[in-house]
């Protein structure tokens, strides 16, 4: 099967590596073939580029002719030929274009039981694109590396002199995003908490804003700039996390620790949510050990995404498979005129062979 994992964002190159390994490792000699499609525009220096098969070319892509796409974002070239599988960015149900139907989707690969009765009930709308549910392909790395990362917390703690490590993971939409409204209320929680928070900016973050928050850390000795494409790493280390409306806050619930918001926008908020950047000494101690906040933490673990099995990419595989059993292989995506001129102007032309 010829595989394209199509990467437009920095972002996705986690969410997509698990796919690659599960056939490497698991998959090898199965008659596979993975092919990345990596966005020029957005991620101009690939960090696996010396280490898989890869191209900034759509031309390459059609020319591969891929039988299955994995896309973690909105939107993938319609000419492109193969089943197109959404496999998510995050799990943050209340963005509302979490929820929009583009057509350009075959099959959504749900990641809990939340998500699949929301998809199916669209799907029973649009009747064009079938649900699966098969879990977050990053949750397979989550899986394998859970305690990867133990010995380098405890250094970090013990040459910090600090007993928690808290981790400032905030959205970078303009609208939405903490940055602006927190460095105070954090130079305050670091000094006057046993922490050492760790401050992980999207890579989309206005430059501006990164350039304060890296003063922030230079003026700091217990407040660490980190500058890695992996935030799971950290979130996997961290013992509380820092945000606002951002996917990152589920990616974190779901390894059972506590969250706190700032302003968060969601409906629905499983964990601690302030409005003034000066509550948060007094989050953070309410946070470390609340029955309440554990209780909707299990809830979303059971709803948002219980399969950490290590098992989620081999599912995909699966169900790409039998997609493709019952269908065959798509040559094109079918679509109306608007929806064709979108794809084509955001990643160009192709010339058909």
């Amino acid at each position: 099967m010829r595989v394209v994992l199509f990467c437009e964002h920095q972002y996705a190159i986690n969410i997509l590596q698990p796919i690659e390994t599960e056939i490497r490792n698991n998959l090898n000699g199965c008659g596979y073939e993975v092919l990345w499609f990596v966005d020029r525009r957005h991620i101009p220096e690939f960090p696996l580029k010396n280490d898989t098969r890869w191209t900034h070319s759509m031309q390459e892509v059609y020319d591969f002719s891929p039988e299955v796409i994995f896309v973690p974002g909105n939107i993938v070239p319609y000419y492109l030929p193969g089943v197109k599988a959404e496999i998510f960015h995050g799990y943050a149900a209340e963005k509302k274009d979490h929820w929009i139907i583009r057509r350009y989707i075959d099959i959504y690969l749900t990641q809990g039981p939340f998500f699949t009765r929301g998809f199916e009930a669209l799907a029973r709308k649009y009747k064009d694109f079938e649900v699966k549910e098969t879990g977050w392909s990053r949750q397979d790395w989550i899986h394998q590396n859970l305690h990867t990362f133990d010995e380098e917390k405890q250094q970090w703690l013990a040459k910090h002199k600090r007993e928690y490590l808290v981790l400032y993971a905030p959205t970078f939409s303009p609208s939405l995003t903490s940055v602006p409204h927190l460095r105070e209320g954090l130079k305050q929680l670091a000094n006057q908490r046993n922490i050492l928070l760790l401050l992980k900016l999207h890579p989309l973050t206005k430059p501006e804003w990164v350039a304060n928050y890296r003063s922030l850390a230079d003026e700091h000795t217990n407040i660490v700039w980190i500058n890695d494409h992996n935030i799971t790493k950290y979130q996997l280390m961290a013992d509380v996390m820092i945000s606002d409306t951002s996917s990152t806050i589920y990616e974190f619930l779901l390894l059972d620790k506590p969250v706190i918001t700032y302003k968060a926008v969601a409906k629905d908020k499983f964990w601690l949510d302030i409005d003034h950047a000066d509550l948060l000494p007094e989050a953070f101690d309410e946070v470390l050990d609340s029955p309440m906040f554990n209780e909707k933490r299990r809830w979303v673990i059971d709803n948002y995404d219980p399969h950490n099995h290590g098992k989620v990419c081999r599912n995909m595989l699966l169900a790409v498979h039998d997609y493709i059993d019952r269908h065959g292989v798509p040559r094109e995506r079918k679509l109306n005129l608007w929806r064709k001129y979108k794809s084509i102007k955001t990643f160009g032309k192709i010339v058909r062979k």
